[in-house]
């Protein structure tokens, strides 16, 4: 399909959807929202593309929420309808079945830093801000922010991000987990490149299968967890690429994985 507010493009195997909007600091509508669904589709079923990368245009921002002229004229029913919504669109994204990476270029507030949430890594530039800053509006996050921040830093951090809607800089946001590099804003697009091509250049069979197993044991003990990697473990070892890993290892060479 075209797209109004995205730009997508495939390059090495790597797929990168922009959210351009920039006029509106890439604020997210429910037209985006019907957009990414579509673009997250459309990745998981390209199987020439391996991995995501996520950014928003122009240089002040990543994605700076939702689009807060479109949520003031909300009843809450249509509210609570945009919520799922969103929820389910960036479960579209979480579940993709490849890496994905949230490149933080500028401003990753609200709706922003949920899609980036969502995603499997997350870069970020050295000058930008991230929050939920939903509170100072009357409302809390409703893309899943509550729950996927609680994950990925704890609770101690999810509440106190979202119970002050505070914003707080790159280093802060590395400090406690919410990202996992900075760069300096000139590199970052290179540097967040050459990530997204490292991990491409994995066995393509056990990044997928390392993925899934992380996402099944987040809702298991650690010993059900575990029994699920032995399974993966299992299978990841039934493969060629398996056997092709191991060869290049042993003959100290680069593998050539053929993702079967």
């Amino acid at each position: 399909m075209g797209y109004s507010n995205l730009l997508v493009e495939t390059a090495d195997g790597l797929a990168t959807i922009t959210v351009n909007r920039p006029d509106k600091l890439n604020a997210l509508n429910h037209a985006t929202l019907i957009e990414m669904a579509a673009a997250f589709d459309a990745v998981k079923a390209d199987a020439t593309v391996r991995g995501l990368l996520i950014t928003g245009a122009g240089p002040k921002a990543f994605i700076a929420g939702a689009d807060i002229e479109e949520l003031a004229k909300m009843k809450p029913l249509a509210a609570k309808d945009l919520a799922y919504f969103g929820q389910q669109v960036y479960a579209r994204l979480e579940k993709l079945g490849k890496p994905s990476i949230a490149m933080i270029n500028g401003f990753a507030l609200g709706g922003g830093l949920e899609l980036a949430l969502a995603c499997t890594l997350r870069t970020i530039s050295a000058t930008a801000k991230v929050g939920l800053p939903e509170v100072s509006l009357g409302i809390i996050p409703g893309y899943g922010g509550t729950q996927r921040l609680a994950r990925i830093a704890g609770p101690g951090v999810a509440r106190e991000w979202v119970l002050t809607g505070d914003m707080y800089d790159a280093a802060e946001a590395h400090r406690v987990g919410v990202v996992n590099r900075i760069s300096a804003p000139e590199a970052l697009l290179d540097d967040t490149r050459k990530l997204a091509q490292k991990i491409l250049s994995r066995g393509p069979v056990a990044v997928r299968l390392a993925l899934e197993t992380i996402a099944r044991g987040q809702n298991m003990t650690q010993q059900e967890g575990e029994l699920i990697e032995c399974d993966m473990f299992a299978l990841a070892a039934t493969t060629s690429d398996m056997k092709e890993g191991m060869r290049a290892f042993l003959e100290k060479r680069k593998a050539n994985f053929t993702n079967s």
